[in-house]
């Protein structure tokens, strides 16, 4: 069975960064994403990316964190910048192998990470 790792996930001050990866054959998935929670919110869609490389940003992120799949490596990645303390939750990487749009849905991604933390403080 497929196995999605999440890493990458620590501390860090407001303005920091961070880079998540996620070991997974990431050549063999058509959409793949990053979904955060936080304690006492529902999941949210953070980033996808689909085979062909077309990426998608929910509005709280553009600008700031950037996906990226590295076939090569096995490795999706998400690289956070000018953190917030309001990025702080738990990310997951999702993946799925079904054709589609790829969209921040967690409905639409059958294979998931455990997840990494992720804490930014003010």
């Amino acid at each position: 069975q497929v196995q999605l790792v999440e890493s990458g996930g620590g501390s860090v001050q407001a303005g920091g960064s961070l880079r998540l990866s996620c070991a997974a054959p990431v050549y063999s998935f058509y959409c793949m994403g990053w979904f955060r929670q936080a304690p006492g919110k529902e999941r949210e869609g953070v980033t996808t990316i689909r085979r062909d490389g077309t990426t998608t940003y929910a509005d709280s992120v553009k600008g700031r964190f950037t996906i990226s799949r590295d076939n090569g490596k096995n490795t999706l990645y998400l690289q956070m910048n000018s953190l917030k303390p309001e990025d702080t939750a738990m990310y997951y990487c999702a993946a799925d192998y079904r054709v589609g749009a790829c969209e921040r849905s967690g409905s639409l991604y059958n294979i998931w990470g455990q997840g990494t933390q992720v804490t930014v403080s003010s």
